[in-house]
């Protein structure tokens, strides 16, 4: 009579001298753990009608030459006799720990991309603290004074560029065609301001002949503040006349422009109209092309173009300067290192920050300037010519209160005022 099954699988026959079934006794014991309902018996008595139980010595099973037989602890392994290897079951009850197993495709492709994250984390770690170790910054740009305006919703950033030959070979300032001029003065200064709601940000226009009064030097225009008591008293003079406190401030030199750009791999731009202009070093052709950092240099510069060639030029320069931050912040180039680390080192080398703003200001200050922002300048009522200073720009004063009132309240800039403005 063949053997019980174990489990749902038929036990293997045994071959006896006469090649039929004998009824030698195997153990059919599965890991660790007896068949159910299994009874230990002594002698060659069957169990539940399955395969006889081997005799035992001491509680342990011995073969029929009466050594001690092994069990093995391997699930579905079965070792027989003192120090014999193991066999696999018949029929096999899914191997040992090692063979015939895989890790799943799933869990080694988390494991890659965990350790991915991880060396992105502590490398960003890594060129933040670079970052803010090489950071150029000026002490007592934002220091507090009587009658400063109050803290207000959103964050205001001042930029300016000026008009610094610092870092400019004898070689580079003819090609570049910006001249031997001597000092620092600014020639943009633009308003940032990030809002805390959902609306877009607005970069403002602060044309550099705008007629204000500067604190302890009367009217004058808004560049002369830069002159007369450098960045901290243009921050206090722009905080007068806007009624906005100034929370960031970031300044940028001739040099520091044409590495900034070049770091980026130029940037693409829409000429409106053809450009020459030998002052600025520059030829342009009307329609859509790269610039290199030269080339941008001198199309933000030129004066060549429109009936109020300054005012003219604050469009330029906001439309540039939105084009390269965006660029600058857009994945391809921050988690690009042939080009995120170039750009880290220009910036870093040109920028001059208030000690107060850090490398993570400054990448939200890019991400800011990604999300399209709006774009205009301050009204203008009229361009008159004043003794003793020379060709001025006046503001219209309702336009331009509209326009840094929502600023100050944190809302959209009115369509009025986006239309009045030039």
């Amino acid at each position: 009579m063949p053997a019980a099954p174990v489990h749902g699988r038929p036990a293997p026959p045994v071959q006896g001298q006469g090649g039929g079934i004998s009824a030698q006794p195997r153990s059919y014991e599965v890991g660790a753990y007896p068949v159910q309902g299994a009874q230990p018996i002594q002698g060659h008595q069957s169990v539940q009608g399955g395969p006889p139980t081997p005799p035992s010595r001491g509680g342990r099973r011995i073969d029929e030459d009466g050594r001690p037989r092994a069990v093995s602890r391997v699930y579905g392994r079965v070792r027989s006799g003192r120090g014999g290897p193991v066999q696999p079951l018949s029929g096999g009850y899914g191997g040992g720990r090692g063979e015939g197993r895989r890790r799943p495709v799933g869990k080694i492709v988390i494991g890659v991309l965990a350790a991915l994250v991880a060396l992105l984390l502590v490398g960003g770690v890594g060129v933040v603290f670079w970052v803010n170790g090489r950071l150029i910054t000026i002490d007592g740009v934002l220091d507090d004074y009587e009658g400063r305006p109050a803290d207000t919703p959103g964050e205001n950033w001042l930029l300016v560029g000026s008009d610094s030959r610092k870092g400019l070979s004898k070689a580079q300032r003819k090609k570049l065609a910006t001249g031997r001029a001597a000092g620092q003065r600014t020639d943009t200064m633009m308003l940032l301001h990030i809002p805390e709601g959902d609306h877009p940000p607005t970069l403002v226009s602060l044309p550099r002949d705008s007629l204000v009064s500067i604190p302890g030097k009367g009217r004058n225009k808004l560049n002369a503040a830069y002159a007369f008591g450098g960045p901290t008293l243009l921050v206090r003079t722009v905080e007068n006349v806007t009624g906005l406190r100034i929370d960031n401030y970031m300044e940028v030199g001739f040099a520091g422009f044409v590495d900034i750009v070049d770091a980026v791999g130029g940037v693409h731009i829409c000429v409106k109209q053809n450009i020459k202009d030998p002052k600025a070093g520059i030829n342009l052709k009307k329609g859509c092309q790269d610039m290199d950092g030269g080339t941008a240099l001198g199309y933000v510069r030129t004066r060549a173009t429109g009936a109020l060639p300054d005012l003219d030029r604050t469009k330029r320069q906001r439309q540039f300067f939105s084009a390269l931050v965006k660029k600058a912040s857009s994945p391809g180039v921050l988690l690009n290192p042939f080009t995120a680390l170039p750009l880290a080192s220009a910036a870093t080398d040109s920028v001059q920050v208030d000690n107060g703003t850090g490398a993570f200001d400054l990448l939200g200050l890019g991400l800011a300037m990604g999300d399209s922002p709006v774009t205009t300048s301050v009204p203008v009522a009229s361009t008159p010519t004043l003794p003793g200073i020379g060709s001025v720009v006046q503001w219209n004063r309702e336009q331009a209160l509209k326009l840094f009132g929502a600023l100050k309240e944190d809302r959209p800039v009115p369509k009025s005022v986006l239309k009045a403005a030039y």
